[in-house]
């Protein structure tokens, strides 16, 4: 049962997991918010462009494909029932974990915060609220039947766990300036 859900709630935010990770190896190109400030701070900073938001958005829609592939064979070899994505709800994930960190920066930069700064909480989940947002707008019917209650209790714990050992794997391996 935990397996069937923990199997269920990774597949289900794949799409959303990896958009943000894409977009840092895409890097550069111009900022989303074109160096404008607000009260004396950039409104997002350099880290927020159009580029790594268009190439994330689009490495999460292909992931969801890919996986619409695999999801016979995968279910088949775990014994569970791993969803498939629609187009719309593929869309939705990417580009809403896009968006959730976007927002995310919009308010690191509201509290004084430098890009690359921590904010426990925020960090780990600004992605997942808004990869869900834009998923059970843009596709109510499939994401409510993708992540029922107990999914979404699977992912709110898990999604901070990957977090911290993704992100201080990278660290050690140089590909990050900072373990968060």
């Amino acid at each position: 049962m935990i397996g069937s859900l923990v199997a269920t709630a990774f597949w289900a935010m794949l799409p959303a997991y990896v958009p943000n990770n894409a977009a840092v190896l895409a890097g550069g190109g111009r900022p989303i918010d074109g160096g404008r400030e607000w009260r004396g701070a950039r409104l997002l900073g350099d880290g927020k462009t159009w580029r790594g938001t268009a190439v994330g958005t689009l490495v999460g829609v292909c992931l969801a494909v890919a996986l619409n592939a695999l999801a016979d064979p995968a279910s088949a070899a775990l014994g569970v029932n791993l969803p498939t994505f629609a187009l719309p709800a593929a869309f939705a994930l990417a580009f809403g974990a896009m968006c959730g960190d976007i927002g995310a920066s919009f308010l690191k930069r509201r509290s004084g915060r430098e890009r690359g700064a921590a904010f426990p909480g925020l960090d780990q989940l600004d992605f997942v609220v808004g990869a869900l947002a834009l998923a059970f707008v843009v596709d109510t019917d499939w994401a409510v039947a993708v992540f029922t209650p107990r999914v979404l209790a699977v992912v709110v714990v898990m999604t901070p766990v990957l977090h911290v050992v993704t992100n201080v794997g990278a660290y050690r391996l140089g590909l990050k300036d900072e373990p968060w």
